[in-house]
């Protein structure tokens, strides 16, 4: 497989003892599939139903086996560490450079293929319900346990890139996927269950609901228009200049018009691009240097690490990719030193969003974050 600018990237997949797969990327590849898991684990019994909301017009996860997931383990109780002798983890190799396999406690689960439209919905009238079917994936950015994305190398965040884009194109040829988010939350006030350095992929049976709303306003933007909402507004905020944080020659990365969050950067490649997959070499390599930049800058907003999440927004696998633009999101809850947003009644209730910075505020602060100004 090829990583940033066409580098040729080993890849090797394991069976783990309870019959997950676990695929290794990086040039140790090889080397760690040789080592076999050892431990002893039943096989993982796991069920998950989506059930359809009529009145929002969207499917909801139902995974009650998720309650027993491992939370917040001491430091020398991770499971993404390196197995090493006498404490077997997750990764039965004693190094790694980035490890994916599937989660050992998935909000979607793999089965027969069952889509709304193919004989899998059962219930009747307003009361949908079918199987979870799809498939959730953990990433081990990096086997240091105390390491964050941010402290990775531009060629360890291209390897990252590369088992992203890997895994979306292999999730988005499983039977009834319709969607692929790669996805990261960082920090315990964000919810994380593991500090290790990781994220997850999910392989949804359904387009979601974020994404489903755009494709619908940029389809209302095109029938109006005659031209596509994601350019529009990528010109709109660089013609305006005032939101951008960095300027590349493949990428833009800048602080929305209308952002929900207190600090919130919305990173596109300038060309429309629908997916991992479409990226070229060139956008490939500035991506990893625009994000490392972005990440870094985040965790000097408040002379601490930023709780924070970053989502890949990617075209679904079967609907409106003409239209759609691949893009990252990243946003902090953090407002303040010591201080979260909480989604409170207008928020959670209404999905009115309230932000307390203005959007040039943030933008002009994340500006002057840059490496040459540390604080």
């Amino acid at each position: 497989m090829k990583a940033a600018a066409g580098r040729e990237v080993t890849r090797a997949s394991i069976t783990l003892a309870d019959g997950r797969e676990l695929i290794y990327f990086g040039e140790s590849a090889d080397a760690a599939a040789a080592y076999p898991d050892l431990r002893d684990l039943p096989r993982v019994h796991a069920s998950s139903q989506v059930r359809y909301d009529p009145l929002l017009g969207e499917w909801v996860i139902v995974a009650s086996h998720r309650q027993d997931r491992t939370f917040l383990p001491p430091a020398d109780h991770c499971p993404l560490d390196p197995s090493a002798p006498g404490r077997l983890t997750e990764i039965p190799a004693p190094s790694y450079a980035v490890a994916v396999f599937e989660n050992r406690f998935p909000s979607l689960v793999g089965g027969a293929a069952g889509s709304a439209d193919a004989g899998g919905t059962a219930g009747d009238g307003l009361l949908l319900t079918r199987p979870g079917n799809g498939r959730c994936e953990v990433v081990c950015f990096s086997e240091v346990h105390t390491a964050s994305f941010a402290d990775l190398t531009h060629d360890q965040a291209a390897l990252v890139l590369a088992a992203w884009t890997d895994r979306s194109v292999a999730l988005a040829a499983l039977p009834g996927v319709e969607q692929v988010f790669c996805f990261e939350n960082r920090g315990e006030e964000i919810g994380v269950t593991l500090s290790h350095p990781h994220g997850q992929i999910y392989a949804y049976p359904f387009v979601t609901p974020r994404t489903s709303r755009m494709l619908a306003t940029s389809a209302t933007y095109r029938r109006d228009t005659g031209r596509n909402l994601f350019d529009d507004t990528l010109a709109a905020e660089l013609a305006d200049g005032s939101r951008i944080v960095i300027a590349g020659e493949h990428w833009a990365a800048f602080v929305p018009h209308a952002a929900h969050w207190p600090y919130e950067v919305h990173l596109y490649p300038r060309t429309r691009r629908p997916d991992l997959q479409a990226l070229t070499p060139g956008e490939q390599e500035e991506f990893c240097d625009i994000y490392l930049d972005l990440l870094r800058r985040f965790d000097r907003l408040f002379g601490s690490p930023a709780p924070y999440i970053s989502a890949w927004h990617q075209a679904p696998v079967r609907t409106g990719r003409p239209e759609f633009a691949l893009h990252l999101e990243l946003f902090t809850i953090r407002r303040a030193p010591g201080k979260l947003k909480y989604l409170a009644g207008s928020e959670s209730g209404m999905g009115a969003f309230t932000n307390d910075i203005a959007p040039e505020a943030a933008a002009a602060r994340l500006r002057e974050l840059g490496e040459g100004n540390p604080g």
